[in-house]
């Protein structure tokens, strides 16, 4: 029995793809994993290749959908179906969902799943998204045994396709978070605060994701500058287009020796540990494993009110769900963290037991239930 797990772009195997990985392993089924790698060289690839005990493909693919070079990685998928002959083909991405599904269907595959991950057509979206891509997801459940969603709304919208051979849609929460990783970090609180000039009796607030016009992160230095609070500090990870004007309207308003710009970090995990509050004012998220690993961190979230949030947070429990373009609401409710450490630890209380319905012992449970099901059809 053999598994083709499909994504776009990635610099290597990764948590993505770990709760598939780690059920088709249990049973026995030989997992292949094809994306546009970032490996350094052919031993680094063959080194994660042993370790986990799969097989990596490289498809050529570009993020842009209607990029030329797609073709290119369109057959390609082609003759690596042709060759190994899979039962089952699972696509992520919406590149990986169009060109993996119709390579699928010429190969005559006949188990496919499409796992998203975030719909573009959705509650807010613009009309020219309803417009485009409704139209090729509908269009493409007809390629489709199994549909994945995992957040509620798109759950109810993909309901609504007509799947082929009476598949159905299935509401998986995420692609898996490891909760006990969580728990493992330990750090000095005490001397990652004085690295970054921070002190223990200052409020952290922080970011992660890209700094790009749908994470959203000006609306947040807007509030910062309502509240004109010198003990709360903002640190924002990640790196983006956007950076220049964030850190331009910090320094016009005097904020620069409060927001840190810390770029690229691989040690989120221990920033979020040295936190006070997690923010995110994002436009669009499928379910943001940035939130997750706050919740698991034990913090409090006040993050925009939408599609994939709303299903992490519960809004006055575990955090505050605010409207994306309003400043003066995201300022009303961080001070109100920021003045009441007992309604933080409150919610920290209640994120810590909420995100054990997304660990990944959770996700590898239902995706068995998946595979088994659309096998026996």
């Amino acid at each position: 029995m053999k598994i083709l797990y499909i994504l776009n772009i990635t610099s290597r195997v990764n948590n993505f793809s770990e709760a598939s990985m780690n059920v088709c392993l249990d049973n026995k089924i030989e997992f292949h994993i094809a994306g546009n790698w970032g490996y350094k060289n052919t031993e680094e690839k063959r080194n994660d290749e042993e370790k986990y005990g799969i097989k990596i493909c490289q498809i050529d693919f570009e993020r842009n959908p209607l990029h030329p070079k797609n073709l290119i990685a369109f057959k390609q998928l082609i003759e690596l179906m042709k060759k190994e002959k899979f039962d089952i083909v699972h696509c992520n991405t919406p590149v990986g969902g169009v060109y993996g599904r119709i390579a699928a269907k010429i190969c005559g595959i006949k188990k496919v799943i499409y796992q998203a991950h975030g719909f573009h057509f959705y509650k807010g979206a613009s009309k020219l998204n309803w417009l485009v891509y409704y139209p090729i997801e509908k269009i493409l459940a007809h390629l489709t045994d199994a549909l994945i969603t995992i957040n509620f709304e798109d759950y109810d919208i993909s309901k609504k396709f007509k799947l082929r051979n009476k598949g159905k849609s299935y509401y998986v929460p995420g692609v898996g978070f490891d909760i006990e990783s969580s728990k493992k970090i330990n750090i000095s609180n005490i001397k990652i605060r004085e690295k970054l000039d921070i002190s223990i009796d200052d409020i952290v607030c922080i970011s992660a994701g890209e700094l790009n016009n749908n994470k959203n992160n000006i609306i947040i230095l807007e509030a910062l500058n309502m509240l004109k609070n010198s003990k709360i500090h903002y640190l924002l990870c990640g790196v983006g287009n956007l950076k220049e004007k964030l850190v331009q309207y910090s320094l016009e308003n005097n904020l620069g020796k409060n927001v840190h710009f810390l770029g690229y970090r691989d040690d989120v995990k221990e920033l979020l540990k040295v936190s006070d509050i997690f923010i995110m004012p994002s436009f669009r998220e499928g379910l943001s494993r940035s939130i997750m690993e706050a919740m698991a961190s034990g913090l409090p979230c006040v993050v925009s009110n939408i599609r994939g949030n709303r299903d992490l947070i519960e809004n006055e429990k575990g955090g505050f769900l605010v409207n994306p373009t309003d400043s003066e609401e995201f300022a009303k409710k961080i001070n109100l963290l920021v003045n009441n450490s007992e309604l933080r630890e409150k919610m920290k209380n209640y994120n810590l037991e909420r995100i054990k319905s997304f660990d990944i012992k959770v996700i590898e449970k239902e995706l068995e239930k998946i595979y088994k099901e659309i096998l026996k059809k």
